[in-house]
């Protein structure tokens, strides 16, 4: 250390503070990182890697980035998974004696990010917390850009995944020397960030004093939080984290919000993956997901509240038809709805500029975005006076212009003021008369010399006195020698010329001085007016963001209307009869990628008399899947509260949705996929209720066909039986065997969906019928798939001897061609081989069984095992 610089030292002091994150140290117009940190900034910013002292032994490595554009800059290496220390100059190096002070002004985490250009405007950017208490998980969230603060508790690692997944914090705190390997390969698994905390931030006592202080109030009772165990340790985890990490006092966030599991349906993470709710299995992205349809959202703060919506439908009926109400009325009054949705798409993110108000990064252009917007509400508030609905009335009843808000900006700020203070030019004139004196010394120094050279003719009476100015002798009063006899004794003189004297006065000293210190002071002085306004805007933010909160609860309701008015969907009739009647659905998602009208919509009827279980058979391309998804989808789209692609809905309210749809190897936890297959079928046979919709695919493929067939008969038989009420199923297979499942249990009905066949052909008609099918036409969708069509004659052949009960396929030429014939000369006649063993004790087996008393399941095994032993023969040799 000895031979270090003083600066150094002071950076090696500053970093040990901060041994996980990359420090951004503050030197004149750069951030410059040294030694590891250097090193690794570098690569990930791909900028160049340079060296401090560079002729020395060991000279340190160093780079930098322009802090005018730090932001970008830090967002490269948050996404790459770092935390980023943010070392600023904290005295003003003209003043500083020695080495000027530094200190770390914020921390920014992938969880505590707020800079809108860093963030995805329709994305929440969660941190979340985890604690646990005997089996029981407390999960706290935050998104400190916009203040929403939740907590919930769940039992169990399996209900913290799903609530994991349904949420996706982007950093996770969790306390140090917890071992628990599942929740960090789930962490890794979903690029969520991992945080070990101190055990004392989790501390029971600790954290429900914080959440006290920092929320003001005199118990957790006033958010109803008193029962909760490790909730209350999560949020306090996170306010920990927040003051750490120098996010000062966040004045935005004034509540947090408990709910219950129950309070919202079930969706555990493979059905949002599988019913493609947030994103596409096949692009990945947004883009062909059911949020990507129905997202006609135009604020940031309705997009995230949509999306909401759509990770946590609905369960009360009361609730679910509050909110359909409203949106029925959006639909019918197509006027109201348009007007709505053109005010609203003037209202930036209130939510995200509050985030960086309360933290003290906001900067003019914040502050004037948010007056502009505000400016909208009270056009919004005379468009709600005519509306029924109760909830639009109730929200017109609390709503709040802002006017105060708006106007104090608006009078305190230019019209469009700079991004940044550095320059000035931010506040208004007439804010501050010492401002604005300040302000025209500084830019307006050639008309105060005017007005004071005015003011100096008339008390002399001399009217050629000039006042003037030079960079050498800088003020003067410059006087012709005609007229020295009027000269004031208080004139000092500076200066003689030919023709004239100059002199100085008092008043011109001082103007001097106050010019020369007039632009550092006009924008000091900016400086404290604005951040004046910032704090006052901060201590508003509670009426703020309860009117940001309005405002995305008003745009879900236009975007759900605008979408139903324009995609033609009908309101739904919701009850909790258990009942699920859907007439001419559609897919939401489906239809929009085809051309009008090409959809073709289904009729589907569930219920617990006698349609609990639909075993669904056709090819595949037919649509069986599209059917199945399409139901879930239009369950839930209900239960959001909005319409729903179809002619006629009834929708029995449903408490947990399940799919097994599909499945891949999941070669990093080494499971394969008949292993993941099970194990989802293992979730939902576990969790469902009688009031569940269990969406099934293709129970069984992974593994050989009697043990598949016999797996997916019994999961069908339980699904039907469960709690002797049973569970609504759509099952689509092809094990064509399923369909006898129809005459042995009363609540289940066969459907298939239709295809005809025309010499070598089929033409998908994607309608479902009633009544099941025995053929797969596996080898017809080959050939529309375009394999090679000598596979497809060979594989004909093949077909055709396996269905005449004779298993052993054609005989080809070794070399030949696929699918031509063996040109080998059948043998006439018949010689039994002399060693071909007897099948009588196959006979004998079979006469014994007996078949009244025998289980499908058991039968099926029975048969299984004769197979084997005909290969083998009755000895097992």
């Amino acid at each position: 250390m000895s031979k270090l610089t003083p600066m150094m030292q002071q950076y090696l002091e500053i970093k040990a503070r901060y041994p996980d994150a990359l420090l951004l140290y503050r030197m004149g117009d750069f951030y410059e990182l040294f030694m590891e940190d250097a090193v690794t900034a570098a690569q990930i910013l791909e900028i160049a890697l340079t060296s401090r002292d560079k002729n020395a032994e060991n000279p340190i490595p160093m780079c930098g980035v322009p802090y005018h554009a730090a932001d970008s800059y830090i967002a490269r290496l948050i996404a790459a998974g770092h935390k980023v220390a943010i070392c600023d100059q904290v005295e003003d190096p003209k003043k500083a004696k020695g080495l000027v002070r530094r200190e770390v002004t914020r921390v920014v985490t992938p969880g505590l990010v707020v800079e809108s250009r860093n963030l995805s405007s329709k994305d929440p950017n969660y941190l979340g917390a985890v604690a646990e208490a005997r089996g029981t998980f407390g999960l706290a969230y935050l998104d400190i850009s916009t203040a929403d603060f939740q907590v919930v508790e769940v039992v169990g690692q399996e209900a913290l995944l799903d609530e994991l997944h349904r949420v996706s914090p982007k950093e996770l705190l969790v306390p140090e020397g917890w071992a628990a390997p599942w929740l960090e390969r789930s962490c890794s698994q979903r690029d969520m960030a991992l945080t070990w905390l101190e055990e004392s931030a989790f501390d029971r006592k600790r954290c429900e004093e914080r959440l006290i202080e920092h929320f003001r109030i005199h118990s957790l009772e006033s958010f109803g939080l008193q029962h909760m165990g490790p909730g209350i340790q999560a949020a306090g985890a996170i306010l920990e984290y927040i003051r750490k990490n120098h996010l000062g006092d966040c004045t935005h966030l004034r509540k947090i919000t408990p709910y219950a599991p129950g309070d919202f349906m079930h969706l555990d993470e493979a059905t949002v993956r599988n019913l493609e709710l947030l994103s596409s299995l096949s692009t990945l992205g947004r883009k062909g997901s059911l949020l990507h349809v129905l997202d006609a959202t135009l604020t940031p703060m309705g997009g995230r509240r949509l999306q909401r919506w759509l990770r946590y439908p609905l369960v009360r009926l009361e609730s679910i038809r509050y909110r359909q109400e409203a949106v029925a009325e959006m639909v019918d009054k197509g006027s109201l709805r348009a007007s709505v949705r053109g005010h609203l798409g003037k209202i930036l993110d209130v939510e995200r500029i509050m985030g960086r108000v309360s933290v003290g990064t906001a900067n003019p252009r914040d502050l004037a975005a948010l007056a502009r917007s505000l400016e909208i509400l009270p056009q919004i508030k005379e468009l709600l006076a005519e509306a029924e609905s109760p909830f639009l009335q109730d929200m017109a009843a609390d709503w709040d212009d802002l006017e105060d808000v708006a106007s104090k900006i608006a009078r305190t700020l230019v019209d469009d003021p700079p991004l940044s203070l550095a320059n000035g030019g931010v506040i208004r004139r007439g804010v501050d008369p010492e401002l604005d004196r300040t302000t025209r010394l500084a830019l307006d120094a050639k008309s105060w010399m005017a007005d004071y050279e005015v003011q100096e003719r008339e008390k002399t009476g001399i009217a050629s006195l000039k006042v003037r100015y030079n960079k050498v002798f800088g003020y003067f009063i410059e006087v012709s020698k005609a007229n020295l006899a009027l000269v004031p004794d208080h004139y000092v003189r500076k200066q003689t010329l030919v023709n004239a004297e100059r002199f100085i006065t008092d008043e011109l000293k001082t103007f001097e001085t106050q010019v020369l210190e007039a632009d550092e002071k006009r924008i000091q002085l900016e400086e404290q007016i604005f951040v004046e306004l910032r704090g006052w805007v901060a201590q508003e933010a509670p009426r703020i963001l309860a009117m940001a909160g309005r405002v995305a609860e008003l745009d879900c309701v236009a975007c759900l209307a605008e979408v139903a008015a324009t995609c033609d969907y009908c309101r739904p009739e919701l009850d909790e009869s258990g009942v699920i009647e859907i007439r001419d659905g559609r897919h939401p998602v489906i239809e929009r990628f085809l051309k009008d009208g090409a959809f073709v919509p289904n009729d589907v009827m569930l219920d617990q008399e006698e349609n609990q279980v639909l075993l669904i058979t056709g090819p595949n391309m037919a649509g069986k899947s599209t059917i199945l998804r399409q139901v879930a989808l239009i369950v839930l789209m209900a239960q959001m509260g909005g319409f729903v692609p179809a002619a006629r809905a009834r929708i029995g309210l449903v408490d947990r949705i399940f799919t097994r749809v599909g499945a891949s190897d999941d070669l990093t936890r080494g499971r394969s996929t008949f292993m993941v297959e099970m194990q989802e079928t293992a979730h939902i046979l576990l969790q469902a209720t009688p009031q569940s919709l269990v969406i099934l695919d293709e129970i069984g493929r992974g593994t050989s066909t009697f043990d598949g067939l016999s797996l997916a008969w019994a999961v069908a038989e339980y699904l039907h039986d469960y709690q002797d009420r049973g569970v609504k199923t759509l099952f689509a297979t092809h094990y064509h065997e399923l369909t006898e499942l129809a005459d042995k249990l009363p609540r289940a009905k066969n459907y298939n969906v239709a295809v005809k066949e025309f010499e070598n052909d089929i033409l998908f008609f994607h309608r479902l019928l009633p009544g099941g099918t025995n053929r797969s036409y596996g080898i017809h969708v080959a050939q529309l798939a375009g394999l090679p069509q000598e596979v497809i004659v060979r594989a004909r052949e093949i077909l055709a001897r396996l269905e005449s009960g004779n298993h052993r396929p054609p005989e080809r030429h070794p070399g030949a061609p696929a699918g031509k014939r063996s040109r080998k000369k059948a043998k006439t006649g018949f010689q039994m081989s002399l060693f071909q063993p007897s099948l009588e004790w196959l006979r004998d087996e079979i006469a014994a069984l007996d078949l009244d008393r025998m289980t499908p399941l058991a039968a099926l095994q029975t048969l299984y095992a004769l197979k084997e032993q005909i290969k083998t023969g009755p000895s097992g040799k």
